[in-house]
């Protein structure tokens, strides 16, 4: 299994970076998910599941996910999600944003990534930690971009 939590200070509001997780902006933050479609629940709801398709190379994966957590205070933001990656990786994800003061937001990606079978256990433990923190660093560098974009 493989676990990551990282944060940074996004130098804008908690809106601003909240809404970059609305289904509607998903795509720029996650620019390989080609679909994001709500099939059960509404956005906000824990419980809503999502079809999505994401593109690796020339291949797409087709997938389900499901919201594990959503709560939206006015000074903390929680999303978690799960969903099962060609049936050998269960792969649960949570976006933390914390006000820090009406232009600075922390943002805190965790998660983790495990073997549901034989092939997904020993893929994992081949794959190294170091480009697995790269794909987490690239993230928060993509999310952030994006917030200090949005606000121009």
């Amino acid at each position: 299994m493989i676990e990551w939590k990282e944060e940074i200070t996004i130098k804008t509001n908690i809106e601003t970076v909240w809404e970059l997780f609305s289904d509607k902006n998903i795509k720029k933050i996650m620019p390989k998910v080609e679909e994001h479609t709500l099939i059960e629940g509404k956005e906000w709801e824990v419980g809503a599941k999502h079809q999505q398709k994401y593109r690796e190379g020339k291949r797409v994966e087709t997938y389900i996910v499901e919201t594990l957590v959503y709560e939206d205070h006015e000074d903390k933001k929680v999303k978690t999600t799960s969903f099962v990656l060609g049936k050998a990786f269960e792969i649960t994800l949570t976006f933390t944003l914390v006000k820090l003061d009406e232009t600075h937001t922390k943002f805190i990606y965790e998660g983790q990534n495990k073997g549901v079978n034989f092939v997904g256990r020993a893929m994992l433990k081949l794959g190294s930690q170091e480009s697995n923190n790269k794909v987490v660093q690239e993230f928060l560098q993509k999310v952030e971009q994006e917030a200090l974009e949005s606000v121009h």
